[in-house]
């Protein structure tokens, strides 16, 4: 009995984890070799997802609650403020309607869907010969840069401190400088 519930546990494990490769950003793309503007623009987008897959991968419901002050977001709020900013982002550069985020949605449909709004964005904006079709007259796509993307960055510093501080440190075996795992 203890030999069944074993492997049924390493077959759960091993679905859970295929389903996670499945989810962009795991890995990081090997880079282009032509430095455009939108080739750049994009890198960056693709180092936020790389960095987001990983500071929000395994978090535990008591992760997800955790919150560093009575005044600071819980590490489930700064989720749904990084899917907020990843829709901004999209919303900002597609030509598609414009969507809204749900305020009640579960944290795995909430990750899925602020990996996969990122790697929209970063298709889009590879795509790109100037960079300047993007900007509006509210907002140039320079505020892009040092508004949601540089912001959505800082929350992923702040979802690792937070995971660390309830017990679920960031997997060392992620190399942020290649974008790779490491065996």
């Amino acid at each position: 009995m203890k030999f069944k519930l074993l492997v049924l546990l390493i077959t759960i494990n091993g679905v859970a984890m295929a389903q996670n490769r499945e989810l962009p950003y795991y890995e990081l793309e090997e880079p282009t070799q032509n430095y455009t503007a939108g080739n750049v623009a994009a890198r960056m987008i693709d180092a936020l997802g790389f960095r987001y897959y990983w500071a929000s991968e395994g978090l535990r419901d008591v992760d997800l609650e955790y919150k560093a002050s009575d005044s600071g977001r819980s590490s489930g709020e700064t989720i749904h403020h990084i899917l907020g900013l990843s829709q901004f982002i999209i919303n900002s550069i597609s030509k598609e309607s414009k969507k809204s985020v749900e305020k009640k949605v579960s944290f795995e449909d909430q990750r899925s869907e602020t990996l996969f709004n990122l790697k929209k964005a970063s298709d889009i904006l590879r795509e790109s010969d100037n960079l300047s079709e993007f900007d509006t007259t509210q907002l140039p796509f320079w505020n892009m840069i040092n508004g949601p993307i540089s912001d959505a960055i800082w929350h992923c510093g702040q979802l690792v401190t937070l995971r660390r501080a309830s017990g679920n440190p960031f997997n060392s075996k992620v190399g942020l400088l290649s974008g790779k795992v490491r065996d």
